[in-house]
């Protein structure tokens, strides 16, 4: 079991006070990064640096996001308590601890099996309900939906439109579009044919591909 040490939690307010300045200013989420312990969903190796401001290598070839990309993303989808969340691209599980230190409801989809199993391992002992699948992430979760936010973690040569089918009417999807350098995109469903679009700037993602890899399994919890 890793330890949240006294060290961690200072360089986690250290982190903390670097994402105020740039630019993060939902208190909420800031609360969510402060409580969430970074360290524990990467290797140990990158103990010393879990905190900077920088994506890490996870299984898989796959990265954890710049803290501030996560914040940034968060900030964005503008998270409230019992909000339905779908996100697509586990990852290390990370995003999804902090939606669900805010209060969401989260359902998360992993392509990766291996990295399925990590997240899930990590997931547990942090103590959060989250729902956790492996599958192929253009698809979503059609038989769970709908949902009041999604938020895709990984750049998508375009907009799903299967998961635009999966957004409550009101609903929002966070959603980088691009292959490397991706537009950071905020999408709100006005009705089943209608969609407000807004733009906020360029990050770097793994690019989101189709299927799955490694043995199928089911729902994790």
């Amino acid at each position: 079991m890793v330890e949240d040490t006294f060290r961690h939690k200072g360089l986690r307010e250290r982190m903390i006070e670097e994402l105020r300045t740039k630019g993060i200013t939902d208190e909420r989420v800031l609360a969510a990064m402060n409580k969430v312990p970074r360290h524990f969903f990467v290797d140990k190796s990158f103990d010393a640096i879990a905190y900077e401001d920088r994506p890490l290598p996870i299984l898989c070839d796959q990265t954890i996001s710049h803290p501030h990309t996560v914040a940034f993303q968060t900030q964005l989808l503008d998270v409230q308590k019992n909000d339905k969340i779908l996100e697509i691209g586990t990852g290390s599980g990370y995003q999804a601890c902090v939606l669900a230190a805010m209060g969401a409801r989260v359902l998360t989809i992993e392509r990766h099996n291996e990295l399925f199993q990590k997240a899930q391992q990590v997931i547990s002992q942090m103590r959060y309900f989250i729902r956790c699948y492996h599958g192929d992430g253009y698809q979503g979760l059609p038989s769970s939906a709908p949902f009041d936010k999604i938020l895709i973690t990984c750049g998508a040569p375009m907009v799903p439109p299967e998961l635009l089918k999966q957004l409550k009417t009101g609903g929002v999807m966070v959603i980088p579009v691009g292959t490397e350098n991706c537009e950071m995109r905020r999408i709100t469903k006005k009705n089943d044919s209608d969609y407000e679009e807004e733009a906020f700037g360029n990050f770097s993602f793994v690019p989101m591909l189709e299927k799955v890899q490694g043995k199928v399994n089911t729902l994790f919890r």
